[in-house]
């Protein structure tokens, strides 16, 4: 049913670090504090796992970070991100490294314990089992279910697998995977929207009919969806008050359409002369809109109370096709920006005179945009850009929209693409899609087929990154974050 995974020597050597469960010389006290596993998982934990040399206190620095001597500590991660995430064995990476049996799920190498006899089929079910029924502790809760209402989390979505990652923003790892579509095939989930009030996330799909809704309290996947129909369903931009969303279909005659989100019904389409429509932003009442083309250098700006529909020009002439990937609106509804992925530059336009107002350069092919709402800054992805990390591609533009200058971020980036900015805990996040096969092996594989992407948290103060590198499943593609 799955193929055992054999990875590059450099794949094996980063995991050799990351996942140890060595070879442990005599039992030692695993820790002050129980470990608060359930009984027969604590058996396997402690005795396999958190031993001398591995992932106990005294040796888990050494050993990919990972602490396993509480379940608590567990839920920690390691130096790659989660290695345990409840209800989803198969996205947990611990999994992949004790299963040595090809009709269980996916199988990594090198087998743990390393140096050590593996896990018998009794003692791998009895760990998936856990997982898959949510890895409760002793007592019976769930990590991270605790707040549902409060909690600050990053929604991302993966392209290339079904499923939408939820970041748990205290701790930056993923505390979910919820799985999304409607069909068997991959639909490609390509972008996810939080609405403001941190009720509620959508998602698009470039290769389906439907928008679908999650509970962002619970992160389950609600049963209303809108039937949008055949398309390539793009970005999705929900109203302040969150009772409607506009999305956009990016085809060659595309289709723009609101949708109700209290009963997710759709309504009447607009029906201008859109060509492959793609970003959407609109003002603060959700009356007058903006969706960009990528066939032509022109903004659709057009008002369903109004009745009206015009093509803005974003500059003049005949100059060659910019290709206008993203817009976002500036504070104020007076001006807003657009990325222009042929000739690297971000652009800012007047919304009430439509004229264009500043060129701003970037780097190499900028992609998606996102706005602090606590700093004057907009952050642009550029997911080709030249980077002195060697190996690695992209980079994140921040502009300043009062002065309009520059900060260049760069990182082990490789094409960087979604971005989310969270103010209440002063960082952003910057994920990568990774799917050339030029770019950084992956530390793991998954369930589904594939290069897993990653992200990084920067710090939103200083504009430096955070030690870790989060590995997430394949293709990576859109964030957004709740609580704005």
């Amino acid at each position: 049913m799955f193929d055992r995974i054999y990875l590059p020597v450099t794949g094996l050597l980063i995991i050799v670090c990351f996942l140890f469960s060595c070879t442990h010389e005599s039992m030692e006290d695993i820790s002050a504090q129980p470990s608060r596993y359930p009984e027969e998982v604590a058996r396997i934990m402690e005795t396999r796992c958190a031993t001398a040399g591995c992932h106990n206190k005294a040796s888990f620095v050494n050993a990919g970070g990972l602490l396993l001597d509480t379940w608590e500590h567990m839920f920690d991660g390691g130096n790659n991100g989660s290695v345990i995430v409840p209800y989803s064995p198969d996205y947990s990476s611990l999994l992949y490294f004790i299963n040595t049996h090809a009709d269980q799920g996916p199988i990594a190498v090198p087998t743990m314990p390393l140096n050590d006899s593996p896990l018998s089929l009794d003692e791998y079910l009895t760990i998936r089992n856990w997982v898959a029924s949510g890895a409760p502790d002793v007592d019976g809760n769930i990590s991270f279910s605790s707040e549902g209402a409060t909690r600050q989390k990053i929604y991302m979505a993966m392209q290339g697998c079904d499923v939408i990652a939820v970041v748990d923003a205290a701790s930056r790892v993923v505390m979910r995977y919820i799985p999304v579509g409607k069909s068997t095939a991959i639909e490609q989930p390509h972008c996810v929207r939080v609405s403001k009030d941190g009720k509620y996330a959508y998602v698009s799909f470039l290769a389906g009919e439907y928008v679908q809704k999650i509970d962002a309290t619970t992160d389950e996947l609600l049963p209303e969806a809108a039937h949008v129909g055949i398309g390539q369903w793009n970005v999705i931009h929900p109203s302040e008050d969150g009772t409607q969303l506009m999305i956009t279909d990016w085809s060659n005659t595309g289709k723009v359409i609101m949708i109700n989100t209290a009963d997710m019904s759709v309504q009447p389409q607009f029906g201008g002369d859109f060509k492959k429509p793609h970003g959407v932003t609109s003002n603060a009442g959700f009356n007058t809109f903006y969706v960009t083309s990528e066939l032509e250098n022109f903004i659709y700006k057009f008002s369903f109370q109004q009745a009206y529909f015009k093509k803005v020009p974003i500059d003049e002439g005949n100059a060659p096709p910019r290709v206008i990937h993203e817009i976002i609106m500036l504070p104020g509804d007076t001006r807003y920006m657009v990325t222009c992925q042929e000739t690297d530059e971000v652009r800012v336009m007047d919304a009430i005179a439509d004229t264009l107002i500043k060129v701003i350069p970037v780097g190499i092919q900028p992609q998606e945009l996102a706005i602090s709402t606590t700093k004057p800054y907009v952050f642009v992805t550029c997911i080709q850009d030249n980077s002195s990390w060697p190996g690695y591609v992209g980079s994140v533009y921040v502009i300043n929209y009062n002065t309009y200058e520059v900060t260049k971020v760069e990182g082990p980036m490789y094409q960087p693409h979604g971005i989310a900015v969270d103010d209440i805990n002063g960082t952003f996040y910057v994920v990568s899609r990774n799917a050339s096969e030029s770019g950084p092996p992956p530390h793991h594989t998954s369930s589904c087929q594939g290069r897993n992407g990653y992200y990084h948290v920067y710090d939103l103060n200083t504009l430096q990154r955070l030690p870790k590198r989060y590995e997430v499943s394949v293709d990576p593609y859109s964030a957004d974050v709740r609580f704005k």
